[in-house]
């Protein structure tokens, strides 16, 4: 479906500012009262779906964040404790507690300072929402379709949503369809990988041969993924808006020398140098980009988000931003490319630290997807695509890293591929 077609729904007219800014925040207010029990509470999905595929379980997969200070504590635990995002090697069980405990009084601070928490939930949960409401307008064969979000660190975490798939009709003898659709458009083993990785271990636990006595359960939920949408053409048209949008707000004479930065978390260099395709996917989301803008502006890739002392994937955000304000670049745009929503890495990493530290009125930010209407009408047309295709994953996803040596990830992807691809996973 071409990008003309798949924005009919939104005139250009009425995706201006104002209009879909006061759209959003009309079914954030409706999606607030719901989650407070202000409206009718929805029934449990069945499987006696009118479409002759439904009903389907849309599972955004994502690393969350705590949503009170409160959560923090727990939040940093578990992320340090995941060997694919921060691997610490054979001292992962002793040194990832530690550097949570030390860690927590300072990050603790920073969700504080960005209003107590990360509305990374608050977004992931309404953003899957108003794509079920198109996709069961566009795609009526697979409806109902129903919304969950699962968090690799925060609530609701993975174990949490199965748990919730299964008490509302999915599995246990069942079946039914789920679509696990990562909200990681460029594809890491550290992100979706690891996001995938929690999901098969608990689809083992509650519904697979642990489950079952050392036997496949019959009438399991049948599962898909959605692993990569890097240079989609609605992500790319929502990025070049809001990079438009934000370049209007600078002189028209310094316009076209404004340097923009497109900001992505960085990994570690043992996971790149492993094989890991993300730095590849990442530029070519920028790449896209750009092409969209007519390459009006000069750019870079920089990356942010280092933790501990071991070599991470550079030039780092921040260095990058006070280096070129030394040399006399004063108007700097970034841009969170990596990123589907606001959360601490944009609000306060960004924000509070790299743009103030900067000191100069010329460094802005453009604002992330969050409830951007073309954005998300995207995800209803990536994850409409991929029902109608059969695919179980895109055959990218069938081969490991080069260097991978995990046998997890080896059964993890031949599970997902399903019987036509498994063979291709080695």
């Amino acid at each position: 479906m071409s990008l003309r077609t798949s924005l009919t729904a939104f005139p250009r007219q009425a995706l201006s500012r104002p209009n879909w800014r006061q759209t959003v925040k009309t079914s954030l207010v409706n999606y607030g009262d719901q989650r407070c029990g202000m409206a009718a509470t929805a029934h449990p999905v069945t499987q006696d779906s009118t479409g002759s595929k439904g009903p389907t379980a849309m599972v955004f997969l994502n690393m969350g964040g705590p949503s009170t200070t409160q959560e923090v504590g727990d939040f940093l635990s578990r992320l340090f404790a995941d060997g694919d995002l921060i691997p610490l090697g054979r001292l992962q069980s002793y040194l990832g507690p530690l550097i949570s405990r030390r860690r927590t009084p300072k990050i603790e601070k920073q969700y504080a300072d960005i209003g107590g928490g990360s509305p990374i939930r608050k977004w992931s949960e309404y953003q899957c929402a108003e794509m079920c409401k198109i996709l069961d307008k566009i795609s009526p064969e697979s409806a109902p379709h129903k919304p969950y979000v699962a968090f690799r660190y925060a609530n609701p975490l993975t174990e949490q949503m199965y748990t919730q798939l299964l008490d509302d009709g999915f599995g246990r003898g069942k079946g039914g369809r789920a679509v696990a659709f990562t909200q990681y458009p460029q594809y890491s083993c550290s992100t979706t990988g690891s996001s995938l990785n929690e999901l098969w271990k608990w689809r083992n636990r509650l519904e697979g041969k642990r489950a079952n006595g050392g036997k496949e359960g019959e009438g399991a939920i049948q599962w898909s993924v959605i692993d990569r949408w890097p240079t989609h053409e609605s992500l790319v048209e929502a990025f070049a808006r809001n990079i438009e949008e934000q370049l209007a707000t600078y002189p028209e004479e310094r316009r076209n020398d404004v340097v923009l930065l497109f900001s992505a978390h960085s990994l570690p260099m043992s996971v790149i140098n492993r094989g890991d395709p993300y730095a590849a996917e990442v530029a070519a989301t920028v790449h896209a980009v750009m092409q969209r803008l007519n390459f009006t502006n000069p750019y870079r890739l920089c990356w942010q988000s280092q933790v501990g002392p071991s070599a991470w994937l550079g030039a780092q955000t921040s260095d990058t931003v006070q280096n070129y304000v030394k040399k006399g670049h004063a108007d700097l745009l970034l841009i969170p490319i990596a990123f589907t929503s606001d959360h601490i890495e944009t609000l306060y990493e960004l924000d509070k630290e790299v743009i103030h530290e900067a000191n100069s009125p010329g460094v802005k930010r453009v604002e992330s997807l969050n409830g951007n209407p073309i954005f998300i009408k995207g995800l209803a047309d990536i994850a409409a695509a991929h029902m109608r295709s059969g695919q179980t994953c895109s055959r990218q996803m069938t081969l490991r890293c080069q260097g991978c040596t995990s046998e997890r990830c080896l059964e993890q992807k031949k599970f997902f591929a399903g019987p036509e691809l498994s063979s291709l996973v080695r």
